[in-house]
């Protein structure tokens, strides 16, 4: 794509073409900062410049090379390259929780610019990447992702800025990660089809057999007839047969479901209902309601086998609390239930909470010890503070991580109040303080450490450092002792806490200019800068002193740990895909029970090649199952012409899990490696990617919904969840703090993840219960039907005559039997919702398919087939040379039709009575109700009255109250009835004796138990008693320390103005982004 246009005399002029497969290209003149004026617009418009002028239009109107304002809590919809802003320091704060699900990162971009040329990469879905080049007079400069405001950020904090339109539509990086919308079907919607189809094979199968008995029949009987039925001119036993054929097409059409797809959308309809009229998945503190956003997807949530779950937002509530602390060899935070007065404080946070006063003692006592600690939380950081009235602080954090610290420290006494470039101001214990900040040693996920160094106003130079303890201890003098924060440290890993190790380390001057003048020279370097920088900083970072020890809780969303804990028991995998590093995400899988340290082994994958990748993810699979073969075990199908590739299950020996990185899940995910990845990974209890990007999530849930016999749900809140969600069979999304992207994708929302326990324990597995009960006894009620006319058609000639009313074949579907199976299907359950809890195990039948299937559609054929024998052969024996109790006869076709019409009616009700688990009001109303309405149209259809109105249209003018009024009628009818279900009863009874399932186990112990199961207690976190200790996770990626100090360090563009160059004091001199 190539752009061009001018901003020269007060107008804009773009030009547009395709984008090359190469790069693209903007060519541009930018104007003063100081033209950019914030103007009070629209909030639903944005504001870009046109003629000299701020013209306010609608997002979709702005193109690639406008120069776009925006205004504070405006949300970003197309990728733009940072020009200016309003705040000092050029700070502009940007909240990315629909990227990548986390908080607070910021950036640097000097635009000292005048006419310049800009060229990029071509679009791609890479949200942490962009590559660019920026030449000014000959001179080029690279730009990268952190000049960049991608789609999906929100301006916090900032009242204007202005940037220049990279990327839009269709080429943002969001979009580009955005899947595709998929038309999603059940299993149960897909075996219809197919059922279906097989039933219009079946019904021609039935004609043609029907139809060649009449040819038959015609052939050899036919002639008898001809005297008083003769036949048209042409007519033979072949025309005969193929009229017959057609004519039996519609007598048996009965047994083509017609109305099932319209019956099936009416009970997801009302299940659906359920759902949003669950009080029990209310949220009252955000005032929302579950959703189930479509009808269509109901019975699958009883079906489910894999979990895919975002971790921010969606496990966690992403907010940190500092919760314990390890000071001089003295552990605080665990002494009292009442909260600590902060009140001495004026600038504390008043919603931190603490509940040691043991440690707000030793602070105001001067303890060196307790105040060198908090100052180190209260200086090494990248924190940026915000106060916009006196005293209310406001911290963006790069990580709550960060503002959880600095916040602790700022309510004890060491008060963070405002930073520049080059200094760090605080308020220690009342008295204002100002540090200079001399260097930063930022933080990286190989460092795992950040650092500062500073200079107290006496003139001093301190070395700050916290890091993970393992990295920090490999630093520590040797006559540092750590034995006792040791102890502590394996103390909070055991409550789950996420531990930081903090030290310091005064510097000599001399010691320190050397230092400084060699970082100097490796940060200008241009090749290999970033490892000559870990040099360098391994040279100072080294015999620390330690201070103490940090514990931060990353608090789990309420009942997050018992929910994981249910639907494992239900035997559903959760696997957790997040953008998040790994530390942090292990640590997560720690707090939820998803990681145990009960399990035989974790496997980390954390390769940088192919080659180590396989090699990591084989060697963790023959660990697993050692006699797993080098190819996976494929089940190989062919359904509607459509190739499928299963790979089947593998025994494992006890409980392992996975953790894999986005780098090596690249290599993973290739074409010749998936597979390996899927087996591995399958074999595992719980399975963690962490560093993924959005597009990796879906190819993961793809992976996993292709290969597998299993139907998949992917949960998640933000807009990186997207395409996951669209992806898997199910998505679900929360409604929590990162946008409404998320739901707007799902098909089920809600407000917490712990209502997934009963979205999928409780509506699920009752849904698919229902219909599945719903779909059995729809076949068989048909089947039933219809088979008696087929049996009929050897008694008839064959001739195409029903053995029902024709009143009777036009409301048996449509009144009958309508209503009574409606009501099972809407409120029939096997238990309540408590037992439901109680015994998770009862979810697995649906994973299995264990309810409605192939094999159990067979053997409804089989039984529909025996009851239309009996239905037809019981009362056509009865019937036979049979007299009334006056002696006249009663075996006529009309006194047969409704005799079998009668004992068809009542044998599908009772079988629907036997199916009927829970009896409620409705069900009773609409069974009975039903029963009652046929006799009554019945008697009312065969009277005197209708025959009299209507002669042609009631010819059976008396049957029912002269046949219904026989005791032997009323028998056949009863032995009809206990004949057609005898052999349901009698499996039954055999079945829960010698091979009862889960189900026929619970309600046992339901009709014995005396009284409903108490809701489950609340259970707490339980402490884990390990060595391992819980990482500090500071950020996604590596830390902005250089951009806090971007005064000096980052002095990325240089222009010198001449006489043709506008001044220089009417352009911004930096911008800087703070991703929130």
């Amino acid at each position: 794509m190539q752009m061009r246009f001018r901003l020269e005399g007060f107008y804009i002029i773009p030009n547009f073409s395709q984008f090359p497969a190469t790069t693209s290209f903007t060519r541009l003149t930018v104007l003063p900062a100081s033209l950019f004026q914030p103007t009070r617009v629209q909030r639903s418009s944005t504001v870009f410049m046109v003629s000299n002028r701020l013209k306010s239009e609608k997002w979709m109107n702005v193109q690639v090379g406008d120069i776009v304002k925006l205004e504070n809590n405006e949300f970003v919809t197309a990728d733009l390259l940072l020009l200016s802003s309003s705040e000092p320091l050029n700070l502009i704060y940007i909240e990315t929780a629909e990227l990548d699900g986390l908080v607070s990162k910021y950036m640097n971009v000097n635009m000292n610019l005048f006419i310049c040329e800009v060229r990029c990469e071509p679009p791609n879905n890479r949200l942490d990447k962009f590559t660019g080049t920026l030449t000014v007079r000959g001179e080029t400069f690279a730009l990268d992702n952190e000049r960049i405001l991608l789609r999906g950020c929100t301006l916090r904090n900032t009242e204007w800025c202005f940037g220049l339109v990279v990327f839009g539509g269709p080429d943002t990086k969001l979009m580009q990660n955005s899947g595709k919308s998929i038309f999603k079907r059940t299993s149960i919607d897909r075996l219809m089809n197919v059922l279906v189809i097989f039933i219009f094979g079946f019904l021609a199968f039935l004609c043609t057999i029907l139809s060649i008995g009449n040819a038959i029949w015609e052939y050899q009987e036919g002639n008898s007839f001809i005297t008083f039925l003769p036949r048209a001119d042409g007519a033979n036993a072949s025309l005969s047969a193929f009229l017959t054929f057609w004519s039996y097409v519609i007598i048996l059409n009965t047994v083509v479901p017609i109305s099932l797809y319209v019956s099936v959308e009416i009970l997801r309809l009302g299940n659906s209902y359920f759902i949003d009229w669950d009080c029990k998945m209310y949220h009252v503190k955000s005032n929302t309601p579950a959703q189930a956003r479509t009808t269509t997807l109901n019975e699958e949530l009883g079906q489910i086998k894999y979990i895919f779950s975002d971790k921010t937002g969606t496990l966690t509530q992403n907010i940190m609390t500092f919760n314990r602390c390890s000071i001089n060899g003295k552990s605080y935070g665990k002494s009292s239930k009442k909260k600590v007065d902060f009140s001495w404080n004026s600038l504390a946070d008043p919603k931190f909470c603490f509940h040691d006063h043991k440690l707000v003692e030793a602070v105001k006592s001067g303890s060196p010890e307790v105040q060198a600690f908090f100052r180190l939380l209260a200086l090494c950081h990248t924190v940026m503070p915000e106060e916009k009235t006196e005293g209310e602080l406001f911290y963006q954090a790069q990580s709550p991580d960060e503002g959880a610290l600095v916040t602790a420290a700022r309510n004890f006494g060491f008060v963070f109040r405002s930073r520049t470039p080059e200094t760090i101001s605080l308020v220690e214990m009342g008295m204002p303080t100002t540090y200079k900040l001399l260097a930063v040693l930022d933080f990286n996920n190989v460092r795992k450490r950040m650092s500062v160094i500073v200079r107290s106003p006496e003139g001093k130079l301190t070395l700050y450092c916290k890091g993970a303890d393992t990295i920090i201890y490999e630093r520590l003098h040797p006559s540092s002792s750590k034995l006792i924060t040791t102890e502590h440290l394996n103390e909070y890993a055991g409550e789950g806490l996420r531990t930081l190790a903090l030290a310091y380390k005064d510097l000599d001057e001399d010691e320190f200019e050397k230092w400084k003048e060699r970082h100097h020279e490796a940060s200008t370097t241009v090749e290999d800068r970033e490892a000559k920088l870990d040099t360098i900083y391994e040279e100072i970072e080294k015999d620390l002193l330690l201070l103490g020890a940090s514990a931060v809780e990353d608090k789990l969303q309420d009942g997050v740990p018992q929910t994981i804990e249910q639907l494992a028991k239900a035997d559903i995998k959760i696997w957790v895909l997040t953008g998040d590093k790994q530390e942090t995400a292990e640590n997560i899988g720690y707090s939820c029970n998803m990681l145990r340290e009960e399990m035989k082994e974790i496997f980390i994958v954390a390769a940088n090649t192919a080659e180590e990748v396989r090699e990591e993810l084989v060697n963790a699979r023959k660990k697993m199952s050692p006699e797993s073969g080098d190819e996976p075990p494929i089940e190989k199908s062919r359904l509607l012409g459509k190739k499928s590739q299963v790979v089947e299950d593998e025994k494992v020996d006890g409980e392992y899990g996975l953790v894999i990185n986005g780098h090596s899940l690249a290599f993973a995910l290739q074409k010749d490696m998936h597979l390996e990845l899927l087996r591995t990974a399958c074999m595992c209890q719980t399975v963690i990617c962490c560093r993924v990007t959005p597009l990796q999530k879906a190819q993961v849930v793809e992976l996993v919904k292709k290969h597998k016999k299993a139907v998949t749900l992917a949960i998640g809140d933000g807009a990186n969840d997207v395409s996951m969600i669209k992806t898997a069979h199910i998505g679900v999304g929360i409604s929590g703090q990162e946008g409404m992207q998320a739901v707007l994708s799902s098909d089920f929302s809600f407000a917490q993840f712990r209502y997934l326990q009963r979205l999928l324990l409780v509506h699920g597995r009752w849904s698919y219960l229902r219909m599945c009960k719903f779909l059995r006894y729809f076949f068989y009620k048909n089947f039933t039907f219809t088979f008696v006319h087929f049996w009929y058609g050897f008694f008839c000639g064959f001739s195409a005559q029903t053995v029902y009313d024709e009143w009777f074949i036009t409301l048996y579907n449509l009144v009958y039997a309508a209503l009574p199976v409606i009501g099972l299907s809407l409120f029939d359950q096997d238990v309540n919702d408590r037992w439901s809890f109680q015994y998770p195990q009862l979810y697995a039948p649906g994973q299995l398919n264990q309810y409605f299937s192939k094999m159990a559609f067979a053997r409804i054929l089989l039984h529909s087939c025996y009851s239309s024998l009996v239905l037809f052969f019981i009362p056509w024996a009865a019937m036979c040379d049979t007299v009334r109790d006056d002696g006249k006869e009663i075996a006529d076709y009309q006194s047969f039709a409704l005799l079998a019409q009668t004992c068809l009616l009542i044998a599908v009700s009772v079988q629907l009575g036997l199916d009927t688990y829970y009896w409620t009001a409705v069900n009773q109303f609409f069974l009975w109700g039903s029963l009652s309405v046929y006799f009554a149209v019945t008697f009312t259809m065969y009277s005197n009255g209708m025959y009299l109105i209507f002669t042609s249209s009631f010819p059976f003018i008396g049957t029912a109250r002269n046949s219904l009024n026989q005791p032997n009628v009323w028998l056949t009818i009863f032995l009809t009835t206990i004949l057609c279900i005898l052999p349901v009863v009698a499996k039954r009874f055999l079945f829960i004796q010698l091979k009862p399932t889960i189900n026929d186990k619970v309600r046992h112990e339901v009709r014995q138990a005396k009284a409903v199961p108490p809701p489950p207690p609340r259970k707490f976190p339980r402490r884990r008693i390990s060595t391992r200790r819980s990482g500090y996770a500071f950020s996604h990626a590596r830390g902005y320390g250089d951009l806090v100090t971007s005064g000096r360090f980052l002095s990325l563009f240089c222009c010198i103005c001449t006489c043709d160059d506008l001044p220089s004091s009417l352009i911004s001199p930096s911008a800087l982004v703070i991703f929130k």
